[in-house]
């Protein structure tokens, strides 16, 4: 493998699993994001307000491009439920290449297998 990629990983946190599969089906029928997985069980320790705090969350890591990635920050933001919400953009620098050549067609409205 070892080649420079288009696609991107969009990752959020919700705070339970009907949420997040609900941004996960938004985005996917958007086209928005090719794929959305569900990770339930993660707690997240962080300051907010001056204060410490531990909350249970949800996981959700969306495969997008890196054309698609700002509105698909945009859409999730409309929809989410948080203040101020997790949204990281990481690009992806390599994968197996039918995998990504899978995202951007479902990504950019292609007919795909």
């Amino acid at each position: 493998m070892n080649r420079e990629t288009d696609v991107t990983l969009v990752l959020t946190t919700a705070p339970d699993r009907e949420t997040a599969e609900g941004l996960a089906r938004a985005a996917v029928e958007e086209r928005l994001a090719a794929c959305g997985t569900v990770l339930p069980g993660a707690v997240s320790i962080y300051r907010w307000e001056g204060k410490i705090a531990s909350e249970n969350e949800v996981v959700l890591l969306l495969k997008t491009t890196r054309q698609r990635a700002g509105d698909l920050i945009r859409a999730l933001k409309a929809r989410h439920p948080y203040k101020v919400p997790e949204f990281l953009a990481v690009p992806v620098s390599d994968g197996w290449p039918p995998y990504l050549e899978w995202v951007a067609g479902e990504c950019s409205g292609a007919t795909t297998p």
